[in-house]
């Protein structure tokens, strides 16, 4: 087996005890059974069900907080400290995968909601179009977390807004991915948001994990990413569908030119009095000049090596003085 990844068919408590050492993964992403008769999704998706993969392994919700307790336990073991754990949660088993992260040293990053699209179709409420990714980190070290990994701080969409600003909101829209007639994983991810988490929150090197592989879909992108990867899957179907593809993937297949960093010189710098007076004379010159008010802010993020929303919030400071 290639060094830089390693696949497990076995259950992640024990594989993770038995193959992963305390402190050694730096992000872990995962989508864990839902507890809610996943087998028998078919009745909620509209799909042919010949072309998804059999060995779906559910578990009960009964037992849903002590299975969670009980690989979450493993991943706070194995993470390093200040690594990234992201869990990809239905609604129904909520409650029990966020008592179980709280049992935990890990704190919380951010609550993201992900809306797809192909809902979970109602007659009597409404549809169900949402899951959550529950974003958490290790105390103890440095956070991994590339501020510019898909837009640097600088781009701007058609509209003017920022491409950033908006790739790194906490509602995320990624559509499902339609595969008709091709074979997929009972409930997969789509490849927009493993890049996703991925770009963000790890880099080139780094270990990832997937405590529920099912069909490898975040082994392909970490892989294909050049990072390593170890994952863990019960079920022998899903295991040995999906495995032999997974150990031909060439590493660093997916990457593609990383955006040029926009450098803002004085980020983070307290503002000096000094500083502060020539904003509000500038600002005054300028808008006596006739110049627009986002023209304005370009003009003085440039003259002030300042980003445009400290430039905006510092303006609104000296306008009240």
């Amino acid at each position: 087996m290639a060094a830089d990844r390693n696949f497990y068919n076995m259950d992640c408590v024990q594989g993770a005890l038995a193959h992963l050492a305390d402190a050694s993964v730096d992000l872990i992403l995962t989508d864990p059974p839902y507890g809610i008769d996943g087998d028998r999704l078919h009745r909620h998706y509209n799909r042919d069900e010949r072309f998804v993969v059999d060995g779906y392994v559910e578990v009960d919700r009964r037992v849903y907080n002590a299975f969670s307790k009980a690989w979450l336990e493993q991943a706070e073991r194995v993470l390093r400290p200040g690594g990234q754990l992201y869990v990809v949660s239905g609604y129904t088993n909520l409650y029990d995968v966020l008592d179980a992260l709280r049992a935990t040293s890990l704190y919380e990053i951010n609550h993201i909601v992900w809306k797809y699209n192909f809902g979970v179709y109602t007659s009597a409420k409404f549809v169900s179009s949402h899951y959550h990714i529950l974003y958490y980190a290790k105390p103890g070290g440095k956070r991994t977390f590339n501020l510019q990994a898909r837009y640097s701080l600088d781009e701007t969409g058609a509209d003017g807004g920022s491409l950033n600003y908006r790739d790194r909101e906490d509602v995320w829209i990624i559509n499902r991915e339609y595969k008709p007639g091709r074979t997929k994983n009972k409930n997969e991810l789509p490849k927009a948001l493993l890049q996703k988490v991925i770009a963000y929150s790890s880099n080139e090197g780094d270990l990832v994990c997937d405590f529920f592989m099912g069909g490898g879909s975040t082994a392909a992108i970490a892989l294909g990413m050049n990072r390593r990867f170890v994952g863990f899957e019960v079920s022998q179907a899903a295991f040995g569908s999906r495995v032999p593809a997974l150990r031909k993937i060439v590493a660093g297949s997916l990457l593609t030119p990383q955006p040029e960093p926009h450098v803002v010189p004085n980020r983070g710098k307290v503002w000096s009095v000094d500083e502060s007076e020539r904003l509000r004379v500038r600002y005054r010159e300028l808008h006596a000049s006739g110049v627009t008010k986002a023209a304005i802010v370009s003009m003085l993020t440039a003259e002030f090596a300042r980003g445009a929303w400290a430039i905006r919030k510092r303006l609104q400071t000296v306008q009240r003085d």
